[in-house]
């Protein structure tokens, strides 16, 4: 029988997060549930993995209408869900499906955001389970490391993770753009929001170490400031931390605009025409448009970013289709090597089932020859070993040959079935 390998789940595509969340494996689950599948009868290697936008199990298994069957049952009673609930969400891939579907998600061309950097070192841990726990064998071994491979050659060969696709990362590759070097930089958030705080740790993560936070809640600012290894400024004094700041980074939710233009000049002349950058993530807008006139300053909003990100998506996904080429050169390396894994016995078998008849009919034509001298049967001996070699040579080469094409794997069952090799 060849080995299959065939994986069933959900992903954030298939299933809203209710669903999701239902199906997720924490990591005593995760443990517990791979010593289950690795006990089942029809599955004889196991990786599961569980993310916030997909749960997956990889399998290895001879039967495969029977494996899926059993990986669809083990996610709804583990889970106690029942069947009907989860089916429409399921998912099914079988062996070249599930090779390329696993090369797609390890170099995130599955995932919500195509090109983030995450998703690779979540696959990395759920195999890295599943072989401390004895889960895996060298199938889902070998597969898992390969799709490792092919996501660092997806990385190195496509620009698939270059180009910011969200808001407060395109502010930092802006700020990159207009600062040659973040690390003396001094950031001001005005208000304590989710995105401003995501691009002031994408700052951090830039080089920049000195951050100031202003919010009308005082206590909210000194939280944040806390977290982000900065100070709090008070919401009333913050127009004069203007003249040291280089990166403003503006989203309340005050009615009207709260940076002024006379303000900003005031500010620029003191800082001696110094380069200001203003990223005013608010709606509506906290910063006044004319502000943008004033030489030396740059001024992006909430439409500005978004057009960037809409831009650099569109760029991601031409570059996505390079990695799907390069991914299926890839998932045609790796099923070459899977049939290659029963072709070596099958002509092994082969050659052990001539030999066995060659060294019968020599042992009875020596059994009537027994007047024949040592040299004489040395001679024989090696002329119907050449024989055997002969007639195989071209079938067996012939054989490894057609086992690289799309359905070699036929070539050898029916070789197998011909040679009555499976008796």
């Amino acid at each position: 029988m060849n080995p299959n390998i065939i994986v069933v789940g959900v992903n954030h595509k298939s299933a809203p997060i209710e669903i999701r969340e239902k199906l997720a494996f924490s990591m005593r689950k995760l443990n517990e549930s791979l010593k289950n599948l690795d006990r089942h009868p029809l599955i004889s290697e196991n990786i599961i993995l569980s993310t916030c936008n997909r749960v997956e199990i990889y399998a290895k298994v001879e039967d495969i209408e029977n494996g899926v069957i059993s990986l669809k049952k083990f996610f709804a009673d583990y889970h106690e869900i029942p069947m009907q609930e989860l089916n429409q969400h399921f998912y099914t891939y079988i062996n070249q499906e599930t090779i390329e579907h696993l090369f797609s998600v390890s170099s995130s061309l599955d995932s919500m955001i195509v090109g983030e950097p995450q998703i690779l070192g979540q696959v990395k841990d759920a195999y890295v389970a599943a072989k401390d726990q004895k889960a895996t064998g060298i199938i889902l071994s070998q597969l898992f490391e390969r799709s490792f491979s092919v996501a660092k050659k997806v990385r190195s060969e496509t620009a698939i993770a270059e180009k910011a696709v969200s808001i407060s990362y395109a502010a930092v590759e802006l700020a990159k753009k207009i600062f040659d070097d973040l690390k003396d930089k001094v950031v001001l958030l005005v208000g304590a929001g989710e995105m401003s705080e995501l691009a002031a740790r994408h700052l951090l993560a830039s080089g920049v170490n000195s951050i100031l936070v202003s919010s009308r809640n005082f206590e909210r600012a000194v939280g944040l400031a806390r977290s982000l290894k900065g100070s709090a400024i008070r919401f009333e004094n913050f127009a004069d931390e203007l003249i040291r700041t280089d990166i403003v980074i503006s989203s309340t939710s005050a009615p009207n605009s709260i940076i002024r233009k006379d303000v900003v000049e005031k500010a620029i002349h003191k800082r001696k025409n110094k380069p200001m950058f203003f990223i005013d993530i608010a709606v509506p807008r906290d910063v006044e448009p004319e502000v943008n006139d004033i030489e030396n300053i740059y001024l992006y909003n909430i439409d500005d970013l978004q057009k960037i990100v809409d831009s650099n998506k569109l760029e991601r996904e031409k570059e996505a289709k390079k990695a799907r080429a390069l991914i299926k050169d890839e998932v045609v390396l790796f099923s070459e090597w899977l049939v290659s894994l029963k072709v070596a016995p099958t002509i092994s078998s082969i050659r052990e089932q001539a030999e066995k008849i060659r060294v019968s009919e020599l042992e009875k034509t020596f059994f009537k020859l027994k007047d024949l001298t040592e040299t004489q049967r040395v001679t024989i001996e090696n002329m119907t070993s050449s024989i055997i070699n002969k007639i195989l040579h071209k079938p067996t080469a012939k054989l490894r040959e057609q086992t690289k094409e799309k359905d070699g794997h036929w070539y050898i069952q029916v070789v197998r079935h011909l040679f009555h090799l499976d008796k």
